[in-house]
C-alpha cells in the first residue's frame, strides 16, 4: 500500500545509515515492528507477578525431555 508521509530527512537518514537500511520503507517498516513489539511486551509486564501458573523446574525439565 502506498502512503505518502511528511518525515524529517535528516532523522530517516539517521535511520537508515544506523540501522544499515537502504530504503525509507525499510527503516519506517522496522520502526512500527519495533514499537508494535515494545508496546506488547510493556501490556506483558502488567501481568508480572499476577499469573500463578503453577509450574515447578522439574515438570519443565520432564515435558520438554519428552519433547525431544
Amino acid at each position: 500500500m502506498k502512503t505518502t508521509l511528511n518525515l524529517p530527512d535528516e532523522l530517516i537518514n539517521e535511520a537508515m545509515h544506523t540501522l544499515n537500511m537502504k530504503t525509507k520503507s525499510e527503516v519506517v517498516i522496522y520502526a512500527l515492528r519495533d514499537l508494535l513489539r515494545r508496546k506488547k511486551v510493556a501490556s506483558l509486564r502488567n501481568y508480572k507477578g499476577k499469573i500463578d501458573l503453577e509450574i515447578d523446574l522439574d515438570t519443565l525439565r520432564n515435558r520438554n525431555a519428552n519433547l525431544g
